[in-house]
């Protein structure tokens, strides 16, 4: 039985809130292909196509358009990401196909909006197109479908376009990992799962693959965009020596671990460090009481005024502490204590034969 993007990606519940799976590039990318190929060898239109995911489930897919000329067929669909806050989602993914000329069998290309890997580490060899092994097997597999179904006696040369990719690219980090020129086409199951861990610790372990393969050393693990700028101002090293972890601190540690890096640098703002100095691997857990309560005890064991102490245990954020606690006297020396605990935290995992250290950057994004 055969289920529709809506169907398939029945909402999931997280906090009382429904999330709607979506799909991923690579499974949209196979669609296309799939409804081009039809549209060249029927040499007519058609409403939907559908598509086998990695893990034996059928999808349909809408085709959004479609066109055929001069031997040459068309068909893009319309990504939906469900809720995920996804970039490429409502983009336009697409395929030209034609018959192959020089044999049989199928030849998947890239094309506009599609990016092109321009550094090693990557799951796809340098100069080629950004389009993932799993999502290279699904379109390869329904073009040969589309042939087969249709008895087909020739071959078939599809190329995937994006025709926005180049400007979508901008908001990931495709350049800092190589891609040039568009995005990527990616998916391991062909399913978007909403707000997914997965999809940010792929993102890790890729940054970090480029990394080694380009001969990196020491690692810049920063929570977003903007410590990570912070960081880039102050160390002068490879843009491919920074990585975004977001909250999975503890599996970013165990990662350069496991690749060896020679040293380990956590770059942050001071509720992000307080939550790692807590012992917290995972940072998306808020808890601004047991913060404030933490830093508190901190603040005492420190010696800082009893006044002090009692105005961080009733303060609203961190950050609110953090701006009071820059203009105090004993200040620093807390700051100081948190990025040795940070330290602490971070060398369970890492071992002892990595170096480790901790930059605390203020909201302006300068070392503290």
């Amino acid at each position: 039985m055969m289920t529709s993007p809506r169907e398939k990606t029945a909402p999931r519940k997280k906090e009382g809130v429904e999330l709607r799976r979506g799909f991923t590039t690579g499974s949209c990318a196979a669609a296309a292909a799939k409804a081009a190929a039809y549209v060249l060898i029927n040499e007519q239109g058609l409403e939907t196509v559908d598509i086998t995911l990695p893990g034996g489930q059928r999808a349909d897919f809408k085709v959004h358009r479609f066109k055929y000329e001069n031997d040459t067929a068309l068909a893009c669909v319309i990504k939906d990401a469900g809720d995920d806050p996804d970039i490429t989602g409502g983009a336009e993914i697409c395929c030209e196909v034609r018959f192959y000329t020089k044999g049989f069998g199928v030849v998947v290309k890239g094309g506009q909006g599609i990016g092109t890997v321009t550094k090693p580490g990557l799951t796809v060899p340098v100069g080629q197109p950004a389009i993932n092994p799993v999502p290279m097997k699904m379109i390869k597999d329904e073009l040969a479908k589309a042939l087969r179904d249709t008895d087909c006696p020739l071959g078939l040369e599809a190329t995937i376009f994006v025709p926005r990719g180049e400007e979508l690219a901008k908001k990931t980090l495709n350049q800092r990992l190589g891609v040039i020129g568009g995005i990527s086409i990616l998916g391991t199951t062909g399913i978007v799962e909403p707000i997914s861990t997965k999809a940010w610790t792929d993102t890790v372990i890729a940054s970090m693959s480029v990394a080694r393969a380009c001969g990196v050393t020491h690692v810049v693990l920063t929570p977003g965009r903007t410590s990570e700028a912070a960081a880039m101002n102050v160390l002068k090293l490879p843009q491919e020596a920074f990585v975004q972890m977001g909250d999975h601190v503890g599996f970013s540690l165990a990662e350069a671990r496991k690749r060896g890096f020679a040293k380990v640098t956590i770059v942050g703002q001071f509720g992000k460090l307080v939550k790692i100095a807590m012992g917290a691997t995972r940072t998306h857990v808020r808890d601004s009481s047991l913060e404030l309560g933490f830093l508190a005890d901190l603040a005492l064991e420190l010696g800082l005024q009893k006044k002090k102490v009692d105005s961080i245990r009733t303060g609203n954020t961190a950050r609110e502490v953090f701006l009071d606690l820059y203009k105090t006297a004993g200040g620093k020396e807390l700051f100081d204590r948190i990025r040795e605990m940070v330290g602490n935290t971070a060398r369970e995992i890492l071992g002892g034969k990595i170096d480790f250290e901790c930059l605390m950057m203020d909201y302006e994004g300068k070392p503290v």
